[in-house]
């Protein structure tokens, strides 16, 4: 207490007039304990239920039926492991992470009516569980059922009818519209910029409240604003005083599946590498389990080969996986990128190559704009086609190393005068200064073509004289391309129908209000509601069409393939549906799309009954750069958002940061707090707040100043 005590006299908390956190402190460790300190006081569950997640520890306190999410952690995360990682750290990451450690366990001793639901010691080498801040990390891609028929089940045997029944159902139970997903990630140049200087917009699109907005500072050069990841130290999209950076889920192939072919000798597995029969890998792992009022556990034997952990059977064969593990070099890059000051310390963090899951957009004050499709590239024998399981057998599927750097796509001040990633492809990225795919293998992109990329494309190519409002406003451009590209195919299924047709009538009124919609979304727009309806409807169908192949987008689809009669038949449906709900088919898009934040639960309760505010911008599915969509299963009608724009910044570089940002709510998760959905009316009508980067501004706007473990 005495040094945790010290420690937090050396650090200076500010809250501005939104909340939002100002850290200050001496060291980078001391802000880092002042940085944890704060995210504690704003969501202690969320922080602490990211490390119970990372740590493979959530049936600890959710029950059994975690169990097997608890087993997909621990493949990768041994704590034994992290621990000599820690042990083997350079000391000033040891610093960070002691640092962290303390902070969070004097934030406990300081507020003992915060009842922890496990961890109520944390140890620095938890740090190392959790190094990078995307909201789908790498093992989260294993599959939960598969993982559980593997090893719920002796390894070789098929699950039980029964068994694979109920996980079916289960599986199918648990499924969750996969959009809005994805983000958005925009850097203009000076030559495109009013001002004359690079431009930066950051659009993450993640669920709701899995960042905090948070300002981290010391007189040792760390100096980041922008979103962090409940729990994690190091600012994850954001800005320094020189540099910005934003992430954008996807680019390439970093995981693969291999076959294995594992013969049982005597109990003794081997598997085939070459000629050779090597000894397939064995750990116990011990996986308690809360059980009604008292703790049960679970052993289960896992299997490893040089490939990696063996995560699911496949026409009777094992299936490893092979993905990057690295959390102590991960954990170096996520933090040291904040403290670049220029595009060559920024490219020296990017050397590390740990960035997995990863594209970067990045601007800076020299005026540089630039753009990594991915980081952590492996190198592969391109004769393999590594979208599917390879032969784990054959010597030449494995992994040659990784590619530089310098090898991956990327831009550097492209000629465009402008860049952009949506999750899309990158062969549109820059307009006619976009990457060639042909120069590239197919491994180093996975995504196509989306409709926000278009959009991109539509709000950027051409532009000049953009200001941070002007950016904002193309973040927020109002136009749905994926529905330019489908109505009309729905219009000419109407008007080819014949007289006689049941649906012509009926759908008359419908069809007239399409007709004329120019596509863009608003709160009174009539046929925005019936568009999205009737496309969720033809989607929802399009999924479940066998004839669409595996590598045809569900738009695509939709666009090209649907039948006439399909299309008229969803919009039936869709017209009966805002009938049944709203009254009328010629329902306002406002009346369904609402923004609602009820509790600090980690999973959001939703009621119809319980007030809430109209949101013009729709599913990223459509094309909207402005993404708000609802992937929680509730039973209400409206559409509450739970997902998509999150935290939103944008930001001028030069001698003087100029910024602007928004955050889905407010950054407390407490709901008596002030600051629970202090921003909610301007987040559904995108007025971005001043960013308060500065300490002479800070000060005029503030809230409280403090010390870790002051009475407030």
């Amino acid at each position: 207490m005495v040094r945790w005590k010290a420690q937090a006299a050396r650090v200076t908390i500010i809250r501005d007039n939104w909340g939002v956190p100002h850290v200050y402190g001496k060291s980078d460790a001391d802000a880092v304990f002042g940085l944890i300190y704060a995210q504690a006081e704003d969501d202690f569950n969320r922080v602490e239920t990211n490390y119970i997640n990372s740590m493979g520890r959530l049936a600890e306190v959710e029950g059994e039926k975690e169990l097997y999410r608890d087993l997909r952690m621990k493949l990768f995360i041994d704590p034994a492991d992290m621990k000599a990682m820690y042990g083997s750290s350079p000391a000033w990451l040891k610093a960070l992470m002691d640092a962290w450690a303390d902070g969070l366990n004097y934030f406990l001793a300081t507020h003992p009516a915060v009842k922890p639901r496990l961890l109520t010691k944390f140890e620095p080498w938890m740090a190392l569980t959790f190094s990078e801040g995307s909201i789908g990390g790498d093992i989260e891609s294993v599959s939960l059922p598969q993982l559980q028929r593997f090893y719920g089940t002796q390894p070789g045997a098929a699950p039980s009818r029964d068994d694979a029944l109920d996980l079916a159902i289960r599986e199918a139970a648990s499924a969750l519209p996969k959009e809005p997903q994805g983000s958005n990630g925009f850097a203009i140049a000076p030559a495109n910029s009013a001002s004359g200087r690079a431009l930066l917009l950051i659009n993450p699109h993640t669920s709701f409240y899995f960042r905090p907005e948070v300002h981290v500072t010391s007189e040792e050069g760390l100096s980041a604003y922008g979103a962090v990841t409940w729990g994690q130290f190091f600012v994850y999209q954001g800005f320094n005083n020189r540099v910005g950076w934003m992430h954008t889920s996807g680019g390439g192939d970093v995981i693969d599946e291999y076959l294995e072919t594992v013969t049982n000798a005597a109990g003794k597995y081997t598997y085939k590498y070459g000629t050779e029969q090597r000894a397939v890998r064995t750990k116990q792992i011990v996986l308690p389990y809360k059980n009604g009022g008292a703790m049960a556990s679970k052993t289960v034997t896992a299997y490893f080969t040089g490939n990696g952990p063996v995560v699911r059977e496949a026409n009777g064969q094992w299936v490893a996986v092979a993905m990057m593990n690295d959390p102590q070099r991960a954990l170096t890059q996520s933090y040291m990128r904040t403290k670049a000051k220029s595009y060559a310390e920024f490219l020296k963090t990017m050397d590390i190559r740990t960035n997995s899951s990863n594209n970067t957009v990045y601007a800076d004050a020299d005026g540089n704009i630039a753009y990594f499709h991915g980081n952590f590239i492996p190198k592969r024998d391109t004769q393999f086609n590594f979208k599917k399981p390879v032969n784990g057998s054959d010597p030449r599927t494995a992994w040659k190393g990784l590619h530089e750097v310098k090898e991956t796509i990327t831009l550097f001040n492209p000629k465009s005068g402008w860049l952009a990633n949506t999750n899309n492809w990158p062969f549109s990225a820059a307009g006619i200064s976009s990457p060639v795919a042909k120069n590239y293998p197919k491994y180093m992109n996975e995504n196509p073509e989306n409709a926000r990329g278009i959009h991109a494309t539509r709000v950027l190519e051409g532009k000049k004289g953009f200001t941070l409002d002007g950016l904002i406003a193309a973040a927020n451009d109002s136009y749905l391309p994926a529905f330019a590209q489908l109505i009309p195919t729905l219009l000419a299924a109407y008007d080819a129908a014949p007289a006689s047709d049941t649906l012509k009538g009926p759908l008359a009124e419908q069809i007239k209000v399409l007709r004329t919609w120019d596509y863009r979304y608003s709160i009174e727009s009539v046929p925005t509601a019936l568009a999205i309806f009737w496309g969720d409807d033809l989607m929802a169908r399009a999924n479940r069409d066998a004839a669409r192949g595996e590598d045809v987008p569900v738009l695509d689809h939709m666009a090209s393939r649907a039948m006439a009669r399909t299309r008229l038949e969803s919009l039936a449906r869709a017209s009966a549906k805002l009938q049944r709900d709203f009254g009328k088919w010629q329902t306002p898009w406002g009346e369904i799309n609402r923004f609602q934040r009820l509790t600090g639960d980690i999973v959001q309760p939703f009621d119809d009954a319980k007030p809430s505010l109209p949101v013009p911008f729709t599913s990223s599915t459509w094309g909207s750069l402005a993404a708000f969509g609802m992937t929680t299963q509730a039973n209400v009608k409206r559409i509450y958002g739970d997902r998509g724009n999150s935290f939103m910044a944008v930001v001028e570089f030069g001698p003087r940061i100029k910024a602007r940002s928004l955050l889905a709510g407010g950054v407390s998760g407490d709901p008596t707090s002030k600051h629970f959905a202090d921003q909610a009316l301007i987040y559904t009508t995108s007025q971005y707040k001043d960013v308060l980067f500065y300490r002479e501004d800070i000060e005029k706007k503030a809230e409280r100043t403090y010390h870790p473990g002051d009475t407030p």
